[in-house]
């Protein structure tokens, strides 16, 4: 119980320190919401996309770390198309909200055999703060520290850059997040990390399955790195679309997570399935934790819902849905 105990503690740190370096990125991308990773995929698709996302993660432990966020994006011009996105994020007591703001240009490289680059960047504003009025006192710690007397509030802007390939069911999108340091009051966060900087990569193939079938597959990967400390991990995913004479789909898949040292030493593995029907879409996706902390969990939890409407707004094939 008590290697248990310092191995939640842990992992805990771990997640709380490298919180303000990347907000948490489970399986919200694989609900055909792509904008989650990358600003190069705005105005892709249907002309207004809305997403909402709500996660738990170790569902079950008290103060389990959770996330709600709401992305939106849409067409402003044949070739172009801009995104926002909001977010709300607690671990422990740690408080994250931000916004962001992203604009995507969209080429033809060629026109016949349907490949095309998009470029992106992203606008983002980060607050954060520690929430010192759920601080408790131990035993060897009866009083709390009198240095700490206000809750470490701290606001700091950056930018996103991206770059997407598309070639027919092909793509390949690589991600700089963060590209600014972070400014610090050297007298009281010297022990913050500065370099905020990550990398993400994202690539997959979406073909068809028999003739009249109304099935679609597509396998994808899903890595990113932490220029900080060098850490990284790796998604591997399968998922497959049932579409309707109305063009409606069901969707089910499979995602599984790990550290790039530790391929056979899952971080996450789980299913997830979710439905377009008109205009309404709706997700689910359950992770189960793979360490000694399953036995005090029921896992991560990932709902999405939303909405797509107003498509048809430009006739540039740059701008069209991967999903038939």
């Amino acid at each position: 119980m008590r290697k248990l105990i310092i191995s939640f503690f842990v992992l805990f740190i771990a997640n709380s320190y490298g919180q303000e370096l990347n907000l948490p990125v489970f399986t919200q991308y694989m609900a055909d919401n792509n904008f989650v990773i990358s600003p190069t995929y705005a105005g892709i698709g249907d002309n207004l996309k809305i997403r909402a996302n709500g996660l738990i993660q170790w569902a079950g432990l008290k103060e389990a770390p959770t996330n709600q966020s709401v992305y939106a994006d849409f067409r402003i011009a044949d070739r172009s198309g801009v995104g926002v996105s909001f977010y709300n994020d607690k671990n422990g007591n740690t408080l994250q909200t931000g916004f962001k703001f992203s604009f995507a240009h969209h080429l033809i490289l060629d026109y016949y055999s349907e490949q095309y680059l998009s470029f992106g960047i992203s606008y983002n504003i980060n607050n954060f703060r520690i929430n010192i009025n759920k601080f408790n006192t131990t035993t060897e710690n009866p009083t709390i520290d009198p240095f700490v007397t206000d809750d470490r509030r701290t606001s700091n802007n950056n930018f996103d850059v991206g770059a997407l390939y598309r070639y027919e069911g092909f793509f390949l999108s690589f991600n700089t997040n963060n590209i600014l340091e972070k400014n610090l009051d050297e007298d009281i966060r010297v022990s913050e990390p500065n370099l905020l900087l990550n990398y993400q990569v994202y690539s997959g193939y979406t073909f068809s399955g028999p003739e009249k079938s109304g099935l679609e597959f597509e396998p994808s990967v899903y890595y990113q790195m932490f220029s900080s400390d060098k850490r990284s991990s790796t998604d591997l995913n399968f998922k497959f679309r049932k579409f309707n004479r109305n063009e409606d789909y069901f969707w089910a898949g499979i995602s599984y997570r790990f550290l790039n040292d530790q391929f056979f030493k899952p971080l996450n593995i789980g299913p997830m399935a979710g439905f377009q029907k008109s205009m309404f879409y709706f997700g689910y996706a359950y992770q189960i934790t793979t360490n000694e902390l399953s036995a005090y969990n029921s896992g991560t939890h990932v709902l999405t819902i939303g909405l797509n409407f107003l498509q048809g707004i430009s006739n540039c094939p740059c701008t069209q849905s991967p999903i038939h």
